[in-house]
């Protein structure tokens, strides 16, 4: 494949990992700050007439977010045939409408700013509330790629009877289906309502589940507090320490040791956003994304 990646900073491993799939040459670029805090972008690579592909993970996307613009805007400048960004979390993809008046709509704002300087977008799993596609919006062409079958498999190479656990009944379809493709049982807590402020949250058929290692699963964690609660109701019913498992690795404040702290044995996520719990990767989905551009 005619394509060259480069890695915006923190994004190295990933963007090594995508080079040797696409069987890409890996471009080289200088980016840095000067004293005042502005960005400083060279090119060193040749890019003239080549498909670039930059990885970024917008994670925390105000800090990344001019480098990005600058080297797409010198690489298009330079020559490239085309441009495509392979952001494995996307960011401001929750305020996607007005909740109070004179607020803005930053997940469309955000959407029109990077389609006008990148040709495509490969992603992971962008958390889409009430949008149904990610076309309504990005204009330019996406692709959306899943990580459940690949939380699927690590969790049956990795956990020996497990059984999926759902916070609500919101979470049923996403926890049934990871599931399905475990091959392991699943239950959902229910919610017992005794007054107006005394709700009581149980574990159905929790007998039947002593032996198991209950599996909690989401897309984002970010303050972690839906599967705190929910470690809580598993410690309650005296059941085993349960394996948490994300997506998107964003663990805001203290997220990540406040989860351990509560009882989880283990926290799991992918690669989309670099961090210390990382171990299923996702460089595959990103790679087969970006090929469905050109099939």
């Amino acid at each position: 494949m005619d394509a060259i990646i480069f890695a915006l900073p923190g994004n190295e491993e990933l963007a090594v990992k995508l080079a040797a799939r696409l069987n890409a040459e890996k471009g080289e670029a200088i980016i840095r700050h000067f004293p005042d805090g502005e960005t400083y972008v060279r090119v060193l690579s040749e890019v003239k007439d080549k498909k670039v592909v930059l990885v970024c993970t917008l994670h925390q996307p105000d800090a990344k977010l001019l480098p990005l613009y600058f080297l797409s805007k010198t690489v298009k400048n330079l020559g490239a045939s085309h441009v495509a960004l392979l952001a494995p979390y996307l960011a401001y993809m929750r305020q996607d409408k007005r909740f109070n008046e004179g607020e803005g709509v930053t997940s469309a704002y955000f959407g029109d700013l990077i389609s006008g300087f990148t040709d495509a977008l490969v992603t992971i799993d962008p958390h889409l509330h009430r949008r149904n596609s990610l076309s309504e919006v990005y204009p330019i062409p996406t692709r959306v790629m899943h990580a459940a079958c690949h939380i699927s498999a690590w969790i049956r190479n990795n956990i020996t009877k497990p059984v999926l656990v759902g916070p609500d009944s919101e979470s049923e379809q996403w926890v049934s289906q990871v599931a399905r493709e475990a091959g392991a049982p699943f239950l959902v807590l229910e919610k017992v309502r005794h007054g107006d402020r005394d709700v009581q949250v149980s574990v159905p058929q929790v007998e039947a589940y002593t032996d198991y290692t209950p599996v909690l699963v989401d897309d984002i964690i970010s303050t972690a507090t839906t599967m705190i609660r929910t470690i809580g109701h598993l410690r309650q019913a005296e059941m085993r320490p349960p394996v948490c498992i994300g997506i998107h690795a964003v663990f805001a404040g203290e997220a990540y040791k406040d989860m351990i702290r509560a009882g989880a044995k283990e926290v799991v996520t992918t690669n989309a956003i670099t961090h210390e719990s990382n171990c299923i990767d996702i460089s595959d989905l990103l790679a087969e994304g970006y090929r469905q551009f050109w099939a």
